[in-house]
């Protein structure tokens, strides 16, 4: 049947675009939260599997019954309830049957429903499905008003709006949805501790949440693991809803023949694909990237089973597990946002108590329904009861009316004064119940009502009683899902934060030798290996080498450019040794108009002199000219009309600066003189007439200074005292012999 046209069906009105969208877009994101993707707080589901689980128990599917295919069960909850794909309803039923996903599944599966690798499930067509005992304790006293139904979505049947839920099903499974500006991520818990703090909550309503965190410390997860969270942090999280859990693997060691040992995986992180997991493994150490794993191998069957082989004995295990914990999943963060739609029909974030509290006042409200419910129930069976007896005491005067009067019904009414229901209820009495001895069994029956009803309405009148009914409630669900049980067992276990462990760079990232050649015109590559000798290194037509130097794979690269930028490079990321290389303006910001000054490996903790043509300068940490971006770090600012001239490593044992310029005059003054700054210009080492710096560089007075000479010489001029003056002086002209080119080399 069609829905009923809007009264203003046919009519064309007038309405700014910008309200029309926002009223839509209002209306969808409503539908997403409320219908979609965040779970009622009181039984911690979904429409979808509410839906489902409705649907199930429609069909009989009871914990103790035969299976139905779950195509049926999708055509259902399609059909009557849920007006969506069928494939997406399959694979909300595929989830509450999976083990590995929920700590407690809703639906016993028989079939192909996927597994931890992450294979999908089998087609519809070919699972079956029915109820198991824990999602007959949801459905528990549905058909006794202990919650309000709604209507479908075509107006042909109705659906509970949320299940009485005998069980904490919120916390025990947990949930995972994304809506429109919300999402919500609950781990799921231990039921046995999940009533255990629900008892606490009942004895002791004031308590906070460190109260019952003695009770459920944590999430407890159906694929196990190690739960290395803080537990400051545990305890922040749930206070306010938000937060989040550090969750490792188990891995345990089996020792080998000759000394040798293999690392077991036996329990992976929660919703980590074994087989993705794996995969990933191998793709690290086919990238070099855990060089302390030899190989990896997954011998699981039924269980678990990540086998990892170290490269080598002398591999500590710890350092091992840590690499793989950084670059892996066998160690993730598990969120947590407690994100419900709470009893008002309104989402919101709610701390551990407030969720707790709300479970326990949605069963203190279905006990009251369940027993006014009851009540009603005895109150009609007593009236029908009370005309049962006046009908046996008599028993020929009944049987009389019924045979000639015309009327019986209303005659009975009249001579025995009775109701209509007890009238109604003596007609439609068999025959064979007219015996002497139903009279005993209809007054023990009347008498045991009675006392029932007596009870029931004393249980309405007293709140605290009420509230101890729910305490044995929970003390019973607490036993049903003990340690000893099999389904009770906690699998996550609580283990300390992990200690510092040192892993050393090259566990991550293989150290491997290179040289690095950039030429004048900025082409730069790596050549594998240390080399000494250079000069037979191919470069393009019109190009020449400029800088040289030994590194590792795992060092970083620092380029000075004239504009008085450091660049950082990272040396693994640099063009192999085949070819010409690539244009080191395609690595850095470097803009085309300013050239690279110098080309050193960083080393952190030591002192870099920079200094631009003008011959001001000063003395920068290393580490503080690092770059984080492409576009480089500026450092020194240059003057007008001047550049970035000299960037020099100094050394400890350096306590004078010499400096050179073009005009070829040195002046040597105390280092002290230089102030150590993060950035600007400087100060003046060297005063010019004419020209400006050509070099400079760290000196030990005692030992004089050095360069190199013709023939691969070295020249030392040991006495620099005719040349010592004060900071900003001209100098005097340089020894004898040095060199033309007015640089010191090195």
């Amino acid at each position: 049947m069609s829905p009923q046209a809007p009264s203003d069906a046919g009519s064309v009105r007038e309405v700014r675009l910008v309200e029309a969208l926002s009223d839509r877009y209002l209306a969808y994101a409503l539908s997403t939260i409320m219908a979609r993707s965040l779970p009622d707080v009181r039984d911690g589901l979904k429409p979808v599997h509410r839906r489902l689980l409705f649907a199930m128990r429609q069909l009989r599917l009871d914990p103790n019954g035969p299976y139905k295919k779950a195509a049926r069960v999708v055509g259902d909850v399609m059909g009557k309830f849920h007006p969506h794909g069928d494939q997406s309803i399959y694979d909300a039923l595929v989830r509450l049957a999976q083990d590995f996903s929920l700590r407690y599944p809703l639906i016993d599966g028989q079939g192909n429903f996927g597994n931890i690798d992450g294979d999908n499930a089998a087609a519809m067509r070919y699972t079956e499905a029915r109820l198991t005992d824990i999602a007959a304790r949801l459905l528990e006293g549905i058909d006794e008003d202990t919650v309000d139904f709604r209507g479908t979505y075509d107006g042909e049947a109705e659906e509970p709006i949320v299940l009485p839920a005998a069980f904490p099903n919120l916390l025990a499974n947990g949930a995972q949805g994304i809506a429109v500006g919300m999402a919500t991520s609950i781990p799921p818990h231990n039921v046995a501790e999940i009533a255990s703090a629900l008892i606490q909550l009942i004895d002791h309503p004031e308590s906070e949440t460190p109260a019952l965190l003695r009770h459920m410390p944590g999430p407890d997860f159906p694929t196990g693991g190690l739960l290395v969270e803080p537990r400051d942090s545990l305890l922040e999280a749930y206070s306010s809803g938000r937060g989040s859990f550090r969750l490792r693997a188990r891995w345990e060691v089996e020792t080998l023949k000759g000394g040798q040992y293999q690392i077991v995986v036996t329990e992976i992180p929660y919703q980590v694909a074994k087989s993705r997991l794996v995969e990933r493994i191998a793709d690290l150490l086919l990238a070099r990237k855990l060089v302390l794993l030899g190989d990896v191998r997954d011998e699981s069957t039924d269980e678990v089973r990540l086998v990892l082989e170290p490269r080598s004995r002398n591999v500590d295990p710890e350092v091992l597990m840590e690499s793989l914990f950084r670059q892996t999943d066998l160690e993730v963060r598990i969120p947590l946002n407690m994100n419900v739609v709470d009893g008002d029909n309104t989402p919101r974030v709610m701390g551990l108590k407030g969720v707790l509290r709300a479970f326990l006042d949605h069963r203190h409200e279905v006990l009251q329904r369940r027993t006014r419910h009851r009540l009603a129930h005895i109150a009609r069976r007593l009236e029908v009861l009370a005309g049962y007896i006046i009908a046996f005491l008599n028993l020929d005067e009944v049987i009389r009316i019924i045979r000639e009067e015309d009327e019986p019904k209303a005659e009975l009414m009249r001579t025995f004064e009775l109701t209509d229901m007890q009238a109604e209820a003596i007609l439609n009495m068999r025959l064979r119940s007219l015996r002497k001895l139903e009279e005993m069994e209809l007054r023990r029956e009347h008498e045991r009502l009675s006392e029932e009803q007596a009870d029931l309405q004393a249980l309405m009148e007293d709140e605290p009683r009420r509230w101890q009914v729910l305490r044995q409630e929970m003390e019973k669900l607490k036993a049903d899902f003990g340690q000893k049980t099999p389904l009770g067992r906690r699998r996550t276990e609580l283990a300390d934060p992990p200690g510092e462990v040192v892993v050393p760079l090259e566990a991550v990232i293989e150290r491997e030798p290179i040289t690095i050649l950039l030429s004048e015109k900025g082409w730069i590559r790596a050549l594998k290996g240390h080399h000494d000798d250079v000069s037979d290194a191919k470069h393009k037509e019109g190009d020449r080498g400029r800088f040289a130097l030994k590194a590792q794979t795992t060092d970083k690269l620092l380029l000075f450019a004239t504009n008085g930028r450091f660049y950082t490079l990272p040396a693994d990321k640099l063009p192999g040794g085949r070819g010409f290389g690539e244009p080191v303006r395609l690595m850095v910001d470097l803009p085309n108009d300013q050239d690279i000054v110098a080309l050193l490996v960083h080393t952190s903790g030591e002192k870099l002199l920079v200094a631009s043509s003008d011959g001001r300068g000063f003395v920068v940490a290393e580490d503080e000219v690092l770059a984080q971006r492409k576009g480089g770090k500026q450092v020194l600012s240059p003057g007008k009309g001047a550049e970035a001239a000299v960037c020099r490593r100094l050394s400890a044992e350096d306590d004078h600066l010499a400096v050179v310029g073009n005009n070829r005059k040195l002046l040597v003054f105390p280092l002290t003189e230089v102030p150590e700054m993060a950035r600007g210009r400087g100060v003046m080492l060297q005063r010019y007439k004419d020209g400006g710096l050509s070099d400079v560089r760290g000196v030990k007075l005692a030992e004089g200074i050095s360069w190199p000479a013709a023939g691969g010489r070295t020249r030392t001029e040991p006495d620099l005292s005719e040349w010592l003056g004060k900071r900003a002086s001209a100098g005097r002209m340089a020894p004898r012999g040095f060199p033309a080119n007015n640089r010191f080399g090195g």
